[in-house]
């Protein structure tokens, strides 16, 4: 009696344009998540990759886990070995030296 019967309406008819219309914020949203987030983290990570494999005899370091010390000894196989008090090294995981605080010079052949 008070209820108006509904009557359906015509959809607008669906094509391409309201495909690349509900695809255009996700390709920002990528787009500002990349230049934001993924492309700085990248070069961060090719930056530290650097400067482990510039590692030589002589250089001072800090640890991940917070030792400070001289490079005593660069090994092939991924680890150096940290002099970190006189007479006491550490072997240490290359990846796991966070910053090179001062850089030895290199030998005069």
């Amino acid at each position: 009696m008070f209820i108006t019967p509904a009557f359906a309406q015509t959809a607008g008819a669906a094509g391409a344009g309201s495909l690349i219309s509900s695809l255009v914020p996700f390709v920002l949203i990528f787009g500002i998540m990349w230049f934001l987030l993924i492309r700085p983290q990248q070069k961060k990570v090719k930056e530290h990759r650097a400067m482990v494999d510039a590692l030589r005899r002589g250089d001072q370091v800090i640890t991940a886990g917070g030792l400070i010390g001289k490079v005593a000894k660069v090994k092939e196989d991924g680890e150096v070995e940290v002099e970190i008090a006189e007479g006491v090294k550490v072997r240490v995981v290359r990846s796991t030296i966070t910053t090179v605080m001062s850089k030895s010079e290199p030998a005069a052949s």
